[in-house]
C-alpha cells in the first residue's frame, strides 16, 4: 500500500494561528475490507471555517481533535476500490482531509460523491460547484431571498464564496455589490465576476468612511447582506441597511483569533427590523442539489469564472491557510497534491 503524508492539528493556537500548531508524518495507508475505496486526492480545499475547528471553545462545529488529521474537502481519483459502485478511475469529492490519500467507507451516506469533469474542472467541485458556492446559494435564496432590483451586498467578495454569491445575485436581476481588499481584487469583481461595483475596504479607516462609500455603490440602500467578515464591515453595513433587510451570517473572519467583535449600532437591528440569520451549510443538504445543479451551469456556461490561489503540495498547506486567514489568496484557495 502506498505511503501516505498527512498533516495532523499538534497543539492549539494561543492567539494567532501558526506553523507550528501543525505536524507532518508520513504513514502506510491500511489494506482496505470490504465496501471502502482507497482515493488518491489531487486537490485539497482550504477554507476559513478550519480556524474555529482549531479552538477548543464552543462552536458551531466540534473542535479538530488533536492528533488527528486536519479535516478539510477534497476531491481525486478511486486508487483502489472493494465497492461495487466504485471503480478504479472514477473521480470523486469528499472530505479526506489534509493529507494524499484516504481510505473511505463508501456505504456511509454522503461519503463520497461520484462527479462529472466534461464541463466542470476537478477543482471547481471544491469551490464554486462545491461547499462555497452552496453556502452562497444558500445565504442569498433561502435567507436574504431578494427579488429583482434588490440592492445585495456581500464581503470577501472575491473568495470562493464571494464569488459565487455576485453570479446567483445577477442571475435573479439584482443589484450586487462587493466588498474586498484591494484595488487588483476590485477590479476583478467588477470585471470578471459581474459585480455592479466593489468597494476596497482597506481604503477606509472607520465604519463611517466605510458607510459612505456603500452609500455610493448603493444608492438605493442595502436590502440583503452576506456577511463573512464581521468587526468594522459588519458595523458600516449596518448603516446602510433599508428596512426589513436580510444579513445572512456565514462567516467572522474578522474574529477568527479570538478578538471580540463588538457591534457598534446594534439598535439598527431594531429599527429597521432586521431578519439576521446564521447558518451551517452542511446542516441543509437537502438544498445541495438544486444549488449543485445551478452552479454547475454557471461556471459550465462561463457566466461563472471563478479563481483559484494554488499551493504546491502537502507540506505547503499551513502556510497556505494562514495565507487565506490573512486575505493573501485570490479566490478558492486549494492545494495541489498531484
Amino acid at each position: 500500500m502506498p505511503t501516505n503524508r498527512q498533516i495532523l492539528l499538534d497543539n492549539r493556537p494561543k492567539g494567532e494561528a501558526t506553523v507550528d500548531n501543525f505536524k507532518l508524518v508520513s504513514t502506510e495507508t491500511p489494506p482496505l475490507k470490504d465496501g471502502q475505496v482507497l482515493v488518491r486526492h489531487h486537490f485539497l480545499s482550504l477554507d476559513p471555517y478550519m480556524r474555529g475547528r482549531m479552538n477548543d471553545s464552543k462552536s458551531y462545529a466540534a473542535s479538530q481533535p488533536l492528533g488527528e488529521v486536519m479535516i478539510g474537502g477534497t476531491v481525486g481519483v478511486v486508487a483502489e476500490s472493494k465497492h461495487p459502485r466504485y471503480a478504479v478511475g472514477d473521480q470523486v469529492v469528499g472530505m479526506g482531509g489534509w493529507q494524499e490519500y484516504s481510505v473511505v467507507d463508501a456505504e456511509q451516506p454522503g461519503a463520497l460523491r461520484k462527479v462529472d469533469t466534461t464541463h466542470v474542472p476537478l477543482s471547481h467541485y471544491l469551490g464554486a460547484v462545491g461547499m462555497p458556492g452552496v453556502t452562497a446559494w444558500y445565504g442569498l435564496v433561502k435567507i436574504i431571498n431578494p427579488k429583482a432590483g434588490d440592492t445585495v451586498v456581500v464581503s470577501a467578495a472575491t473568495g470562493a464564496v464571494g464569488s459565487a454569491f455576485g453570479a446567483l445575485a445577477k442571475a435573479r436581476g439584482c443589484r450586487a455589490v462587493g466588498i474586498a481588499g484591494g484595488p487588483e481584487k476590485c477590479q476583478y469583481a467588477v470585471q470578471e465576476l459581474g459585480f455592479d461595483a466593489c468597494i476596497d475596504y482597506r481604503l477606509h479607516k472607520d465604519m463611517y468612511s466605510l458607510a459612505k462609500a456603500l452609500k455610493e455603490a448603493c444608492p438605493n440602500g442595502i436590502d440583503g447582506y452576506f456577511e463573512n467578515v464581521g468587526g468594522m464591515v459588519l458595523d458600516a453595513v449596518l448603516l446602510r441597511m433599508n428596512a426589513f433587510g436580510r444579513i445572512a451570517v456565514c462567516g467572522m473572519i474578522a474574529g477568527y483569533d479570538g478578538q471580540p467583535l463588538p457591534l457598534a449600532n446594534p439598535a439598527l437591528i431594531l429599527v429597521n427590523r432586521l431578519k439576521v440569520e446564521g447558518f451551517i451549510v452542511s446542516e441543509h443538504m437537502e438544498v445541495w442539489p438544486e444549488a449543485l445543479k445551478e452552479l454547475g451551469t454557471l461556471v459550465g456556461t462561463g457566466k461563472l469564472r471563478p479563481r483559484e490561489t494554488v499551493a504546491q503540495g502537502i507540506a505547503a498547506a499551513p502556510e497556505a491557510f494562514l495565507g487565506l486567514l490573512k486575505g493573501k489568496n485570490f479566490g478558492k484557495q486549494l492545494v495541489k497534491l498531484v
